[in-house]
């Protein structure tokens, strides 16, 4: 399973899914983290209501199986989930907070936080 988290600096998860840097990609086998690659979130927005490019974005992390960001608009969650990508949207703060309670199914999805 892999699983990407947004996140500008490596360190905190963006406030936003389409402005992120780029994406923390982890590996996990049988709960254990068995890879991580950094991946530029190219597509991602300049800002703008609807600047980013969805299609290009999805491919960029196509295999990858959970999106976790902090919030995200209901027309990328639509995508994602339409390309078969399960999105968390999480009040956890950092990336590594939020794998390990993924791991450990801990995560709350905050689908409430959808805008």
């Amino acid at each position: 399973m892999k699983v990407a988290v947004a996140s500008d600096d490596r360190i905190l998860i963006s406030e936003h899914f389409g402005r992120a840097l780029g994406f923390e990609v982890f590996t996990i086998n049988d709960g254990e983290i068995i890879g991580q690659e950094r991946r530029e979130n190219i597509g991602r927005s300049n800002g703008e209501c609807g600047s980013c490019d969805h299609n290009i974005m999805i491919e960029n992390i196509k295999d990858c199986d959970i999106v976790i960001c902090y919030g995200m608009g209901k027309r990328i969650y639509s995508d994602l989930t339409k390309n078969d990508i399960q999105a968390f949207i999480t009040e956890e703060k950092t990336v590594n907070s939020a794998i390990n309670k993924f791991i450990n199914n801990e995560l709350k999805n905050r689908l409430d936080k959808l805008h």
